[in-house]
């Protein structure tokens, strides 16, 4: 009941900011009026003289030297007592395409995504981004605190939300036509969440790598650093990765008819990687037996010791440059503190005493009803029109790709084959977690989940480019799964004119 006061108050504002008296100044936003809101910064920013705010978070660089004028608010919002959620609003000066663009975080977030909101601007869009209400990448911001949880987890960016459309409708004199959610791994977890919770907050939503299962992801990246540190002739030092890598890709890269350097659909490739076991010694250009037992188990994934069911799927053949962040000397913080301070509540809790069947059964208890965003039931979403784009990178290290299949599987499963009118799965060959590696990494999600919205072409390709030093070597479809892209068998395959999205 008390969202919906919030929801019926904030489109309030929305009404009477579209009242005749038309558009309000930039300035003049310092003293607008919102439900447990206070402006704290209402500022016109010129031209190219952005600049971040120390601690604003990674990435952004030259863009921000780029922007065109714009209309910055920022806001605290505290819709209950221990409520201390920051957001931003940044609204184009002139130019503006009618939309807004909110963008998600990273890890524990706590800062503001300046470099994603320099994008969205930069593309026409108001935009907006929230810390999620705490400060830091760490989750000690729960010790007594239990609000600041929900908070992170699902109601700053609902109330992000809400306040971001007020104000455009304030500043413009009229809202948004229509509005979207974009982000990756805690970012694809938020996006889901506001699928599933506030199906009602956006018209389309892009969900990159999504983080959205975290009792079992962050059990399974814990799992994946207790194996490779169970003993020390099982650890896989990282002067092996790369001969792990190009044992895959000499065993695999060519079942997609193409040589180079990517697996197109890495479910396809049966490595062993017991054929790299020392046969005299230990040196770099083998694998103890041990490492290979270890190896096999991260493509594998944790399985429940007592029913034999996987508690989340292993990484792919072609991940393992990447294997250090969950396999390296120390396990993924992120993962580590999950259990240490949400699950368990103990800062002391050793990750190398990690319990598959009892510890993942008490994340879903004490965390799953406030984190895990697994709802398949995507109706209400859907019922108004909505439309969800779900991407993967194949060779992702730290979420495992096919986390993303089996969801978007679920909501066809769960809706039926006329779902696929209103949700896309995009698998990235090559590609990382939500970028980088040796494929096609760079794409417009959102352009093209915008031309979904506004014309009802559902997206049969998308368009996407690799790079090297600046210079785009390769271009390549990526197509809606279960497709995959298919050389036609002349030209260059370099050039995505050449491959077809087909059936495997």
């Amino acid at each position: 009941m008390s969202e919906w006061k919030t929801a019926m108050a904030m489109l309030a504002v929305v009404f009477a900011s579209t009242a005749p008296a038309g558009a309000a100044s930039c300035v003049s936003l310092g003293t607008l009026a919102l439900p447990h809101a206070t402006i704290t910064l209402a500022q016109s920013v010129s031209a190219g003289q952005f600049v971040p705010p120390a601690g604003g978070g990674p990435g952004g660089g030259a863009i921000f030297k780029t922007l065109p004028g714009f209309c910055r608010i920022a806001a605290t919002l505290q819709p209950v007592t221990d409520s201390s959620i920051q957001i931003e609003v940044w609204m184009p000066a002139s130019g503006w395409n009618g939309k807004l663009e909110s963008v998600g975080n990273g890890a524990w977030a706590g800062t503001i995504s300046y470099p994603a909101m320099a994008t969205a601007l930069a593309a026409g869009y108001a935009t907006a981004s929230t810390d999620t209400g705490h400060a830091g990448n760490n989750v000690t911001f729960v010790v007594g605190h239990s609000e600041k949880l929900v908070d992170f987890a699902y109601r700053s960016v609902h109330e992000m939300t809400l306040a971001a459309k007020a104000i455009a409708a304030s500043f413009y004199g009229n809202g948004p036509a229509r509005a979207y959610f974009n982000g990756c791994s805690t970012g694809g977890r938020q996006a889901l969440t506001e699928a599933q919770r506030f199906p009602n907050d956006y018209d389309g939503i892009v969900a990159g790598a999504a983080a959205n299962y975290p009792t079992h992801l962050q059990g399974a990246q814990v799992w994946t650093a207790q194996v490779s540190h169970q003993e020390e002739a099982g650890r896989i030092p990282p002067a092996k990765f790369p001969l792990l890598h190009h044992a895959v890709l000499e065993a695999c890269d060519a079942l997609d008819g193409v040589k180079d350097g990517v697996l197109e659909d890495p479910t396809r490739c049966h490595f062993d990687p017991s054929v790299l076991a020392c046969k005299n010694g230990a040196g770099n250009e083998c694998l103890t037996p041990q490492q290979a037992e270890v190896a096999a188990k991260i493509y594998r994934g944790p399985v429940n010791p007592r029913t034999g069911k996987s508690v989340f799927p292993g990484l792919e053949p072609g991940s393992e440059m990447g294997w250090a962040n969950l396999s390296g000397p120390e396990p993924m913080s992120l993962a580590r503190e999950t259990y240490q301070y949400l699950v368990f509540q103990d800062a002391n809790w050793d990750y190398r005493k990690f319990d598959p069947d009892h510890d993942v059964a008490q994340a879903e208890k004490t965390i799953g009803p406030i984190m895990d965003a697994i709802d398949p039931n995507l109706r209400p979403f859907f019922g108004h029109g909505g439309k969800l784009l779900i991407y993967h990178g194949w060779a992702d290290p730290g979420i495992a790709p096919l986390n993303s299949v089996h969801y978007y599987s679920s909501v066809v499963d769960t809706l039926g084959p006329h779902a696929q009118d209103s949700i896309r799965l995009f698998m990235v060959p090559g590609m990382g977690h939500c970028r980088g590696g040796d494929g096609t990494d760079t794409f417009d999600a959102v352009a093209a989940l915008d031309e979904w919205v506004a014309s009802g072409r559902t997206p049969e390709r998308i368009e996407a480019s690799h790079s090297t030093k600046g210079v785009i070597d390769k271009t390549r479809p990526l197509c809606p799964y279960p497709q995959v892209a298919v050389y036609k068998g002349a030209g260059d395959t370099n050039t995505s004119a050449n491959f077809a999205c087909r059936l495997p």
